[in-house]
């Protein structure tokens, strides 16, 4: 029957059929290709991925100078306060403000005609006196031969004498009212007591000021060096000390006059002074009220950046620690538990290390404890280490020249450390 079998060929089916048709194909070709691997995505050669690479340093001895961070003001080398010595009206103002002036400088004028017409009284007083001084003597002089032929009584003869005395005590006491009264006008005359930079004048032209109430007229403070004030806790220098008895710490060697410990400026940007300043003395007692005690160092400040008054934060050394091992802060991960560091262990694994840290110096640690000499420490690539304790390359770790590259790497050292 043609007919019939003509109706079954794949020409004579219809659309759907045909796909029905060509399923099992496809099926058939897929499970092919997997089972010659060509769906895989491993690496050529069929072998594992290579361990990340991490960034590592040998852990050293050397010795660590101690640096501790303490918040400190400035104070002037030297301050005076200029006042009215004499009463009086302000005729003039002679400087500038904010300028610096030199010891004897004029600084105001105070009216001086009632201390001129004073001067002029008293020097009139001693003509008199002088005057009076001659006619004693020459009279004490002419009763001498008569008392001693007795031509004269004694009493007459020592009255006489008296008199002569009397009036080289008013000669002296005019002289020294002639001292006073040019005093007083010199004293109308303001001048600086020091050399330094004055601030603004605290009175003006016509104003009335009194040497009884001692009218400040200005301030003068000399700041090509200054004082840094700054305190330290008791119980730190007491720890200190104890360290440095038992031989933990040793004190920084100094020649002779000089302090030993060196004393470095923190400005309120960050940026540190180029010139150390000189520890001048600790106190030897401590504040009741805040447990400290008062440290002082003297800055030279030839170019002003430093400013009576101002906060500044003080870097001080006092000792060194012989044998320390400095750490990148990003190495270190710090917590309530403790804090921790990974170490390169056998067979190149990571290794979670307890250690114990003392200060701080600069961007870098001190570890006391916790790790051996030449073991190496994990300090870059944290966030490569996808499974813990999976082995890693290490490879030698360079500090990145930007600050701001290092802090993806401990937040990444931090993660790690965690797992």
């Amino acid at each position: 029957m043609p007919t019939k079998n003509a109706s079954l060929t794949p020409r004579a089916l219809s659309t759907g059929a045909r796909v029905l048709y060509l399923i099992p194909l496809a099926i058939a070709v897929a499970a092919a290709l997997s089972a010659c691997g060509g769906g895989t995505d491993k690496p050529a050669g069929g072998g594992a991925p290579p361990p990340p690479q991490v960034g590592v340093i040998s852990a050293q001895q050397q010795a660590v100078a101690l640096q501790t961070e303490l918040p400190g003001r400035v104070e002037a080398l030297r301050t005076a306060q200029v006042r009215a010595r004499v009463n009086g009206v302000v005729l003039k103002r002679l400087f500038t403000e904010g300028e610096e002036v030199k010891a004897g400088q004029a600084l105001f004028q105070i009216d001086p005609a009632p201390y001129q017409a004073a001067l002029d009284s008293a020097q009139a007083n001693l003509a008199k006196a002088q005057a009076n001084l001659s006619q004693a003597a020459a009279q004490a002089e002419r009763n001498k031969p008569l008392y001693e032929g007795r031509a004269i009584s004694q009493q007459e003869y020592l009255i006489s004498v008296a008199a002569a005395k009397a009036a080289e005590a008013d000669v002296a006491a005019a002289k020294a009212a002639i001292t006073g009264a040019k005093l007083n006008l010199d004293y109308a005359h303001v001048t600086a007591p020091i050399s330094g930079r004055i601030g603004r004048a605290l009175v003006t032209e016509g104003a009335l000021v009194s040497a009884a109430e001692a009218t400040q007229l200005a301030l003068i403070q000399q700041t090509s060096s200054v004082f840094v004030n700054f305190t330290q806790s008791a119980n730190e220098v007491q720890q200190m000390r104890r360290a440095l008895n038992a031989g933990q710490l040793r004190k920084l060697g100094s020649k002779t006059g000089q302090p030993a410990a060196e004393v470095r400026i923190v400005l309120d940007d960050g940026s540190e002074l180029k010139q150390p300043g000189r520890l001048l003395f600790t106190d030897l007692s401590v504040d009741p009220s805040s447990g400290q005690v008062t440290l002082r160092a003297e800055v030279a400040n030839a170019e002003a950046q430093l400013l009576p008054g101002q906060y500044v934060r003080v870097r001080l050394v006092q000792a060194e620690l012989p044998a320390g091992i400095l750490l990148p802060q990003q190495a270190v991960k710090r917590g309530n538990q403790g804090d921790s560091v990974m170490v390169i262990g056998p067979d190149n694994k990571p290794l979670n290390r307890m250690v114990k840290i003392g200060q701080a110096a600069g961007n870098q640690w001190v570890v006391l404890e916790g790790l051996k000499v030449g073991e190496q420490v994990i300090v870059d690539g944290f966030q490569k280490m996808f499974v813990p304790g999976a082995p890693v390359t290490p490879v030698p770790w360079a500090a990145a020249s930007d600050p701001a590259a290092s802090a993806p790497a401990s937040m990444a050292a931090a993660s790690a450390a965690s797992h």
